[in-house]
């Protein structure tokens, strides 16, 4: 059967505004999200490990601190991903649409186990302490729920670059119980963002601390060096899984970041030289008896790789649909008054949730409603 075929057609409605700027938006909003995340799990991870092996009250404190800002960060990062997946479902809804369908049921499980995820961090957060027993196991479950959605989300966002599987897939199980297995970029796809989000989301730790400093310094130079520690050691690692992604990818794919598309390339060695130069920089902020600046220097060398690496995941994207994708076949017809209006209150939203977020989660004091 023709892959052409069993590829939908592409929506006739116009988009609402030209392709590059979805594209920008896309990246945009992605990166947005994507910090979330990594706040919410890696931070979520860094505290667990914190309160398992280390029993001194500047690590009980930190579970406690850290386990109350679960919660609403898990609900930044679901608010914050609807208008990345919004935009992939405009610009690639033909591809997305059937790979979900493809793996109906493992994304219908999505909704449960972000429920059951979101249920458990609630409960450590407002019902748990530090010295709870139970609070360590039930932290371990809504990790690993939250992590398996993630396993899901790589699935359907590497099938739906796959056209050349689905009807073997379908035919092999039309049940919706597929994954994407033969996927050999699948597992290395999985850790790369797994272990990114433990290296980013330590700087959740770094950040409190930066926002403590004045009141409780000794704390919070406790809360930066260690967050910085971990940020150091899991990058070391990111490079590992970084390397073992890289030369996963069909040969095509992998000679995009070796000098075949340049923006690629100069995007892997911002990449590679912004997280060699975070580390360094974090490296000297932890030895120093004021690691502020080096912390922050390091915070802003991870953006830029943030940046560097959500560029590099749409280049991917892109290479993989190229033979079926043509953007020039969609009709775009731009609605300048909405545009203007959704880009107005997009700039309006940003400068709210900053400044509710240094309020929230970083002021010193603050805890959850009970």
């Amino acid at each position: 059967m023709p892959i052409d075929s069993i590829i939908p057609a592409v929506d006739p409605m116009p988009l609402p505004a030209p392709f590059w700027l979805f594209k920008l938006l896309l990246i945009f909003t992605f990166i947005l999200h994507i910090i979330a995340m990594n706040f919410m799990l890696g931070g979520g991870i860094v505290a667990f490990f914190t309160r398992l092996f280390s029993k001194s009250e500047n690590h009980k404190r930190l579970f406690e601190d850290t386990s109350r800002k679960i919660p609403s960060l898990l609900a930044a990062t679901i608010t914050l991903g609807v208008a990345p997946l919004l935009f992939v479902q405009v610009l690639y809804g033909q591809f997305f649409y059937t790979s979900s369908i493809l793996m109906a049921w493992p994304w219908f499980l999505v909704i449960v186990l972000l429920t059951l995820g979101y249920y458990g961090f609630y409960t450590i957060s407002l019902k748990g302490r530090p010295t709870s027993g139970w609070v360590i196991w039930i932290m371990l479950v809504s990790l690993i729920l939250i992590m398996t959605i993630g396993f899901f989300y790589s699935n359907n966002f590497t099938l739906m670059q796959a056209p050349e599987r689905w009807a073997a897939k379908y035919q092999a199980d039309p049940s919706g119980w597929n994954l994407n297995w033969e996927e050999h970029t699948l597992i290395p796809r999985f850790l790369h963002f797994l272990v990114g989000a433990i290296a980013v989301g330590s700087f959740l730790i770094v950040l409190s601390g930066l926002f403590r400093w004045k009141k409780e310094q000794p704390y919070a130079k406790f809360l930066i060096t260690y967050g910085g520690k971990w940020f150091m050691y899991t990058t070391m690692v990111q490079f590992v899984v970084g390397v073992w992604f890289l030369i996963s990818l069909p040969q095509s794919k992998m000679m995009l970041y070796l000098g075949q598309n340049m923006l690629a390339t100069v995007c892997l060695l911002v990449g590679i030289m912004g997280a060699l130069g975070a580390i360094f920089v974090m490296s000297g902020a932890v030895r120093n008896e004021d690691p502020r600046r080096g912390a922050i220097t390091a915070m802003g060398l991870t953006t830029l790789v943030l940046v560097a690496m959500a560029i590099m995941r749409d280049i991917l994207r892109s290479s993989y649909l190229a033979p079926y994708f043509k953007a020039e076949n969609l009709v775009v017809k731009t609605q300048w008054g909405v545009l203007f209006l959704f880009l107005l209150l997009l700039i309006i939203g940003l400068v709210v949730w900053l400044v509710m977020i240094k309020k929230y989660f970083f002021t010193p004091g603050a805890r959850m409603p009970e």
